[in-house]
């Protein structure tokens, strides 16, 4: 299963995507949506839009992540990290990918196993754990990657009711051990 995780920001769009292969986890691309300080913000979110739009035709994610808007002192920030999130969504909506939304709290408390985590923190551990070997990785980059390896592990703890047996083995062929 392939995962498009998506730290949204208004200067910088933090973009991950990860490969789920049972409990195996490659990292695919990962990179930044650098939006210009000369443009208004209608014209930053047509680009992320279109960026977005761009990295899911080219990589085809099977589900689409993005972390949840936090409360800030700063309304007007949390209202254009709004915006972002909404075009964010919005570019997945479009491609007709399943979206899942999950807070800062409980991304950091997935990857790193407390709540309360650093984004330095985050970072050691989204390299240690998909062994990246760059370490001039970005915090928006390591965070939208953290995005993505939040939503896998809800996944893998997930499970849909099944009728019987046969409808549960269709559902997750992968869950199934083959002698």
């Amino acid at each position: 299963m392939i995962i498009l995780g998506v730290d949204p920001g208004t200067n910088y769009t933090g973009f991950g995507i990860i490969n789920q292969s049972k409990n195996n986890f490659n990292r695919i691309k990962n990179g930044l949506i650098k939006l210009p300080s000369t443009k208004l913000l209608p014209q930053k979110l047509e680009i992320i839009y279109n960026e977005l739009d761009k990295i899911i035709k080219t990589y085809k994610p099977d589900e689409f992540a993005i972390e949840t808007a936090f409360y800030g002192k700063n309304v007007q920030s949390a209202m254009k990290i709004g915006y972002a999130r909404g075009v964010s969504i919005l570019a997945a909506v479009h491609n007709n990918i399943p979206t899942s939304e999950y807070s800062p709290r409980e991304i950091k408390k997935s990857v790193v196993g407390t709540g309360a985590a650093s984004k330095e923190q985050v970072n050691y551990m989204i390299r240690t754990i998909l062994e990246i070997k760059n370490d001039k990785m970005r915090f928006d980059e390591s965070d939208a990657l953290a995005v993505a390896l939040c939503h896998a592990f809800r996944m893998r703890s997930f499970v849909k009711k099944s009728k019987d047996w046969k409808s549960f083995i269709e559902a997750y062929p992968e869950r199934v051990i083959k002698n």
